[in-house]
């Protein structure tokens, strides 16, 4: 791992993976619920976007998305910190999100591919980075 200071959205821009953390909360009408930090973000960015991972997660749970790249849009990934939106962030889900991406990237072929996550669980999640980091 490195870290790096920057704007994630140019890390796409540039073709890179991004990681997007998320919770586990999916609304009655079937949206992901991402209202806050870089899901926001990502959500006003990516028109249905929302209805997509709500989908998902009804489907596969509260683990990693990965949703592939095109020439036109390169990928982003969940990284799933919070059970809940109002919860605080779990430690143990974000070891478990960290492993199940690396076990998903390698499934996939993605060696060699750079991937940008913001500090999970640190933001609205209430975490401390000195405690996030290690795991």
């Amino acid at each position: 791992m490195q870290e790096e200071r920057g704007d994630i959205w140019e890390k796409r821009a540039a073709g890179h993976w991004i990681g997007i953390t998320t919770n586990g909360t999916v609304t009655r009408d079937g949206r992901l619920v991402m209202g806050r930090g870089v899901a926001q973000q990502a959500r006003d960015r990516m028109l249905g976007l929302d209805r997509v991972l709500g989908d998902q997660v009804r489907r596969h749970g509260n683990e990693p998305i990965f949703l592939d790249s095109r020439s036109d849009r390169p990928g982003i990934f969940t990284f799933p910190v919070k059970h809940r939106w109002w919860q605080k962030a779990d430690l143990d889900l974000i070891k478990r999100s960290a492993e199940l991406c690396m076990e998903i990237s390698k499934r996939k072929g993605f060696e060699g591919k750079v991937f940008y996550l913001p500090r999970p669980g640190c933001g609205n999640g209430g975490l401390r980075w000195e405690d996030v980091r290690p795991v």
